[in-house]
């Protein structure tokens, strides 16, 4: 049996015993700091070794908990330091640090030794909770990696069945898949039916029916069944291989917050690190108070770490991203998360988006005598010999058996219906102009759609109406939409005007346009976002091949994922891996809720850091205040980013 790389469960293993060890170690280094701060507090330094040595018997033992716990932060500052990259947190932490402990040097104040060993260990306990935060929203996302398989069967000629890589099968090849094993690759039952589970594309927890003839694709697992499936595509361009590879992709394309926070970043550290120089140095030169101007610019330096930021944010977005995967929604960047948030207006491709894109019966109308079933029935033998769509409808509608040997003299006449011999009788099943060619005057029918108009032995026998059917979700869509804020909700399609307007009507979309060439749709998707305002962003809704040049041009592209085509998915932005219109207000409510998170992240930190700076100027704020200014801040940043993985209420 084929096994993942030893190498990377190693590493994965590796890295997972670091951060134990790292745990352990900000356990171990917290421990011997309360013991050396009881003795300190308590007086026992002072009896056992007399002043000033208690002041350096208390810097030689805060010093074990701060090397113990905070090596690797003063490595990292050094190491920066030395290829030329030295503002960051860990410089910041390293230099405040340091110079707390070198407040030892001025045994007329306050020691500070405590804070500088506190200032550490809370920092690395900022660290384990971002580790924690991290680990946490990345479980979404890595159960997207977990299905990818490991190996597909093969039977061989004596009937055994070996197991291959993916890779390595060629398109056209028939698997084997037993139950409890997941799909390898995409391909069409060719034996055998089976309930599958697509939680881990989807995220829809009711299993789905499948038999012989259904598409099927890569990632799912067979629960109860075993298939034979013929392989449509290679493992490399298979419906499991574009979603690992859109999960890899995601973390590169950054949102315009996330790089402003990046190069504020960049400017801010050295920025305060300058500011806390001229704050130490310039009110030790006027005042002659070294020591309480010193301190002053090291409270001021561990204020002013901007770990809160450049932590948290990060952090919001990767939560979004990996919430909305658990409504089985891709979203391919943390900067189309953000765009999605300011979406007011929606544009729709009707067929296969609003609509199932099958053909079905969605009326049967009776005369001379006929029944429902009946007159389906003598529609259902002329058309017995057809593959048109409709034709596959109408046989689908009758219940009942059909016996092809009650035909004879059965013909097609291309573009308006068939005609027959049934059980002796002539029968004519097409649309209007066919029978006004045979001097029948047909009906009108309210209902919208294609009619198949029955004619036997020259008496009406009544009219079929067969249509696309809307999905079952595509109403409440809408009326999520506008609940979620969006404006404006608009459907393109090819179809015929009053198709699309039964449709839009029945939706309550706010306008619509109708028999549209794929090039008529891009001018306007262009016209509205012409008509776009302030901060206004407008998504496109598709899933055919001819919907990938809209799907480029709008502000974010969504692709309905799960029957969509390749180059509507690979040109969109936001995939909806099942074919659920819903979860698109699902994925405007998590990307509105991260950009919410993010932005009371941002006013918090700067907020607080602000406020405490200014008294660390003053003189007013101690090094404890600081802590939490760095530290607190941070975690509490931290504790809401990861609120944006909750999505159960969305």
């Amino acid at each position: 049996m084929a096994t993942a790389d030893p190498k990377k469960k190693k590493k994965k293993r590796k890295k997972k015993e670091s951060l134990e060890h790292k745990r352990n170690r900000i356990l171990v280094a917290l421990g011997i700091f309360a013991v050396v701060y009881a003795l300190d507090e308590l007086g026992t330094l002072t009896a056992a070794f007399g002043t000033p040595g208690d002041i350096y018997a208390s810097f030689a033992l805060f010093l074990v908990p701060f090397l113990i716990a905070g090596y690797d932060v003063l490595q990292k500052a050094f190491s920066n330091i030395r290829r030329g990259k030295a503002f960051d947190e860990s410089f910041l932490m390293a230099v405040a640090t340091i110079g707390a402990f070198a407040m030892v040097f001025f045994p007329d104040t306050d020691p500070h030794m405590a804070e500088g060993a506190a200032v550490m260990l809370f920092y690395q306990v900022g660290e384990l909770f971002q580790a924690y935060a991290v680990g946490k929203s990345r479980k979404s996302i890595s159960a997207m990696m977990d299905i990818a398989p490991d190996y597909a069967n093969v039977e061989q000629p004596d009937g055994t069945l070996e197991q291959v890589f993916p890779d390595d099968i060629a398109v056209g090849t028939v698997i084997v898949v037993k139950p409890g094993e997941r799909v390898p690759i995409d391909g069409v039952i060719v034996e055998g039916e089976t309930q599958l589970d697509t939680a881990a594309l989807t995220g829809e927890s009711v299993p789905r029916p499948a038999k012989s003839g259904d598409d099927i694709i890569s990632g799912c697992i067979n629960m109860t069944g075993l298939i034979h499936v013929r392989t449509t595509k290679s493992f490399g361009e298979s419906t499991v291989a574009r979603i690992l590879e859109l999960v890899e992709n995601a973390s590169e394309k950054k949102a315009r917050t996330e790089n402003f926070i990046t190069r504020f970043a960049r400017i801010y550290t050295p920025a305060v690190t300058g500011a806390a120089a001229v704050l130490a140095l310039g009110g030790g030169l006027v005042t002659g108070a070294w020591s309480d101007w010193i301190l002053r610019g090291l409270t001021f330096l561990v204020v002013s770490c901007p770990c809160a930021l450049v932590i948290s944010v990060p952090l919001s977005f990767f939560g979004g991203i990996g919430g909305a995967s658990k409504l089985g929604v891709l979203i391919k960047g943390s900067n189309y998360l953000e765009t999605l948030a300011d979406v007011d207006t929606v544009v729709f491709d009707k067929t296969g988006t609003l609509t199932n894109g099958t053909f079905s019966v969605v009326a049967v109308h009776p005369e001379a005598g006929y029944t429902e079933q009946s007159l389906l029935e003598v529609a259902a033998l002329a058309e017995s010999f057809s593959d048109h769509p409709i034709a596959q409808s109408v046989r689908a509608a009758y219940q009942g058996e059909l016996d092809p040997k009650r035909v004879s003299d059965s013909a097609n006449d291309a573009g308006h219906g068939v005609t027959a011999t049934i059980d002796g009788k002539h029968v004519v099943v097409g649309n209007a102009k066919m029978l006004a060619a045979a001097g029948i005057d047909v009906p009108n029918c309210e209902v919208v759609g294609t009619i198949l108009h029955v004619l036997v032995d020259g008496v009406y026998a009544g009219h079929i109406v067969i249509a696309d059917t809307v999905k079952a979700d595509a109403e409440q869509t809408i009326r999520d939409l506008h609940a979620a804020g969006v404006k404006r909700t608009v459907m393109l399609t090819g179809d015929r005007e009053e198709v699309a307007a039964s449709v839009a009507k029945q939706l309550s979309l706010d306008e619509f346009h109708a028999q549209l060439l794929p090039g008529d749709k891009v001018e306007r998707v262009e016209a509205l976002l012409a008509a776009e305002s302030g901060k206004g962003k407008l998504a496109f809704v598709g899933d055919g091949i001819n919907d990938a040049p809209v799907l480029t041009r709008a502000d974010v592209g969504i692709a309905m994922g799960a029957m969509g085509s390749d180059a509507a998915i690979e040109a969109a932005d936001v995939v909806l891996m099942d074919d659920k219109p819903s979860n698109i207000s699902r994925a405007i409510r998590v990307a509105r809720k991260t950009m919410s998170i993010v932005w009371q992240n941002i006013i918090f930190a700067l907020g607080i850091k602000l406020l405490i700076l200014v008294l660390a100027a003053l003189g007013i704020a101690n090094m404890w205040l600081a802590v939490f200014g760095d530290v607190g801040v941070a975690i509490i940043a931290i504790l809401n980013a990861m609120r944006a993985m909750g999505v159960k209420n969305l």
